[in-house]
């Protein structure tokens, strides 16, 4: 494999810091805890009034750490000599910009813990696809017995990990766009990125400062360095003309010209071509191999490319096939991503509520031949529905719209196919099966956040598997 080395940090003074810490989630509670260790003057802030948090804070104000919610004050942010953001609070926020203008640092979880890890990091990004990436290479590597940490925005955060007394021979990390956007030194041997679509354009000014976010992996990337990149993404190759790291391309298409093909994408098969010295630990490796659909237990095109590239990133890192493909072998995918739950009188019931995004609701309407009603619905994050017509008119024989943006979505799509409005999950799914016949798919797939009924996309998904058993119970 190529050497991957863990990089030179710069060091940062934080015994006696008066230092912030803005959000109070999983994330924030774990930067204030590491901070407040080693001796930093902490405040915890957070702009929610949610009764939650107070019981939450609990445990912070044992240890001596200020906390603050309800709002943020501008005073302590531009007091503090360090602000360290968790992902969910936008950089852009007043007290944050006004902080920066008095010259006050800002810095993300991300970026702090990455000052104090000394093994190598792979960073997986992408709008779709990171977490399936991230949690598959992890086990590819595992399989390939190499002690390996999953973190970042997947669920740990990479904070914990530096305290932690396991420590791993290499560190695999989902990072989202929110994370790359208060990077400063960050800088990953190995970086991932799959894809740019729309998302979260209720955040960004518009999707170009969006995808220039995402493009920062590649940022602080020297020659040394490795970046495997979707190359059949324009937005993507638009970015790599300058980066300096050894450029590694996938890609479901043919790859944009100047590339070396390292794999392609056949109809039976993912064919590598890859130099012996990305190979790993595989001393039997020939620098050519293929994997077959069959060995895939994910569904969806889009699975493939991300299989093609979470192989390459094992390859990378020092797996070996054999790993890989015992990785392959007992994967399944993750819970809420197309994930069948039931068949109910020959009809199939698939949870994607994981699904927030108009590009990843073409995907996965893209997966099924058969007839698909379709429940879309939650908040919108600046999507535009109208670009899932054609897959609409393709696939789907019913749709089915709930939540704030259920207006938003009839008036792109009702014209199209018959559509009726729901008041609940629950009224969702009896909706659907009163329209579903023998052969049809009834589909979770919301194109949109959850955050306007439920607490998160994994209760949305919940909330409809639970609906899908008392219907197959009542039957």
């Amino acid at each position: 494999m190529f050497e991957v080395r863990a990089k030179r940090k710069e060091q940062m003074k934080i015994s006696g810091e008066k230092i912030v810490v803005a959000g109070l989630g999983r994330t924030g509670m774990a930067v204030a805890r590491f901070l407040k260790r080693r001796g930093a003057r902490v405040t915890v802030t957070d702009s929610s009034g949610d009764r939650d948090l107070a019981d939450r804070a609990d445990g912070l104000i044992e240890m001596g750490i200020n906390v603050e919610f309800g709002s943020h004050n501008p005073y302590t942010f531009e007091n503090a000599g360090l602000i360290v953001l968790s992902p969910g609070v936008p950089h852009t926020i007043e007290p944050v910009r006004r902080a920066v203008e008095r010259g006050v640092p800002v810095i993300g979880e991300i970026e702090l813990a990455s000052r104090f890890i000394k093994e190598p990091i792979v960073a997986i990004s992408g709008t779709n696809g990171k977490t399936t990436v991230t949690t598959l290479a992890g086990k590819m590597l595992e399989e390939s017995g190499l002690n390996v940490f999953v973190g970042g925005n997947i669920g740990n955060p990479l904070i914990d990990y530096v305290d932690s007394e396991n420590k791993a021979e290499i560190i695999i990390a989902e990072i989202s766009s929110f994370q790359l956007d208060t990077i400063v030194t960050f800088r990953p041997g190995i970086s991932v990125l799959l894809n740019i679509t729309e998302d979260h354009l209720d955040r960004y000014a518009d999707f170009n400062a969006y995808a220039k976010s995402k493009g920062r992996i590649f940022e602080n990337q020297e020659g040394g360095d490795i970046c495997i990149f979707n190359a059949s993404d324009k937005h993507i190759s638009s970015m790599t003309g300058n980066i300096r790291c050894n450029k590694i391309p996938f890609s479901g298409d043919e790859h944009s010209k100047g590339y070396k093909e390292y794999e392609k994408i056949l109809n039976d098969r993912i064919d590598f071509n890859v130099e012996k010295n990305l190979a790993g630990s595989d001393p039997a490796f020939s620098g050519k191999f293929s994997l077959y659909f069959s060995e895939i237990g994910i569904p969806g095109r889009h699975n493939i490319e991300n299989v093609a590239a979470a192989t390459l990133a094992s390859l990378a890192a020092g797996g070996n096939m054999a790993g890989i493909r015992s990785a392959l072998k007992n994967f399944r995918g993750l819970p809420h991503r197309i994930e069948h739950v039931a068949t109910i009188n020959g009809t199939e019931y698939y949870d994607d509520s994981k699904a927030t995004t108009v590009d990843s609701v073409n995907k996965a309407l893209e997966v099924f031949s058969k007839p698909v009603i379709l429940i879309m619905g939650g908040r919108n994050k600046g999507s535009d529905f109208s670009l899932l017509k054609n897959t609409v008119i393709k696939h789907v024989k019913k749709l089915i719209v709930l939540g704030e943006a259920r207006e938003e979505i009839i008036a792109s799509l009702g014209n199209i196919v018959g559509t009726v409005s729901a008041e609940s999950m629950e009224e969702s799914v009896n909706l659907a099966y009163g329209s579903a016949r023998p052969g049809d798919v009834v589909l979770l797939s919301p194109a949109c956040s959850s955050f306007d009924m439920f607490t998160s996309y994994s209760h949305r998904g919940e909330i409809f598997s639970r609906a899908v058993e008392t219907l197959k119970r009542s039957n």
